[in-house]
C-alpha cells in the first residue's frame, strides 16, 4: 500500500497525505505548500509517507 501513496503523492500530493493522515493538519499543510509550488508539496508528501 506504500508503493500505492508514493506514486499518489508524486502525482497528487494531498491525496497520498490524505491516505496516510487523513483530514489533519498535515493534509491541509500539504495543500498549502502545493499551492505554493508543487515540488514542495511532493517533498512533504513524501515525507510523511516515508516517515510513519
Amino acid at each position: 500500500m506504500d508503493i500505492v501513496r508514493l506514486i499518489l503523492s508524486i502525482l497528487l500530493p494531498p491525496v497520498g497525505v490524505f491516505l496516510q493522515v487523513g483530514l489533519g493538519l498535515h493534509f491541509w499543510l500539504n495543500i498549502l505548500l502545493t499551492l505554493c509550488g508543487y515540488l514542495p508539496g511532493i517533498i512533504h508528501a513524501v515525507w510523511i509517507i516515508a516517515r510513519r
